[in-house]
């Protein structure tokens, strides 16, 4: 292996998503994976939202299933490719991102993206389990989670995100704003 890549995969920031996200014209797969699938994630989500602006719950439900599914293979592709399995090294990893985008050497935001995972999971369980109790539930149950969920997608796809891919983060971010200010029929 010669050139660029070699020199990525021997450095300590190939686990980086700055540092992959620069690679031009990278063909590394689990680079791509790993990106794809959070994008992927993401826009289901977003599409899933604004479903249910527009009153389509059960397809909403679909698309939301769809992309927890997609998150969760993002979380599979991160910890395959670029951690090693190791929950040690994510945090590590997790650490030094926080550290050169804001100075504090914090590796605890990989919990709160556990814990974003565990919403999703639920969230989706929850809507296959029991339609009417989820699509029902007190506004302030649903505000609570799209704005955690908005909190995530505004972090993971804008600030952690440098180059042209933070533009369509904040294209996400200001659909989900709306429709987070958008009532929806049983939420």
């Amino acid at each position: 292996m010669a050139g660029w890549k070699q020199h990525i995969l021997h450095s300590d920031s190939y686990s980086s998503y700055h540092t992959e996200m620069e690679i031009p014209g990278s063909t590394i797969p689990g680079e791509w994976l790993t990106r794809a699938t959070v994008w992927l994630a993401l826009s289901l989500y977003t599409g899933s939202e604004i479903l249910l602006v527009a009153e389509h719950p059960h397809d909403s439900r679909a698309l939301h299933t769809f992309g927890c599914l997609a998150f969760l293979a993002h979380v599979a592709c991160a910890f395959a490719f670029h951690h090693h399995w190791s929950h040690a090294a994510a945090y590590a990893d997790t650490a030094r991102q926080t550290a050169q985008l804001t100075g504090w050497n914090w590796g605890g935001g990989l919990y709160i993206n556990y814990l974003f995972a565990a919403v999703w999971c639920a969230e989706s369980l929850w809507s296959w389990i029991s339609a009417s109790g989820y699509f029902h539930r007190p506004r302030w149950i649903t505000r609570t989670v799209c704005g955690f969920f908005l909190f995530m997608v505004f972090n993971g796809a804008v600030v952690f995100v440098p180059g042209p891919a933070r533009w369509y983060g904040l294209l996400l971010c200001l659909l989900l704003a709306f429709c987070l200010g958008r009532p929806a029929r049983g939420r």
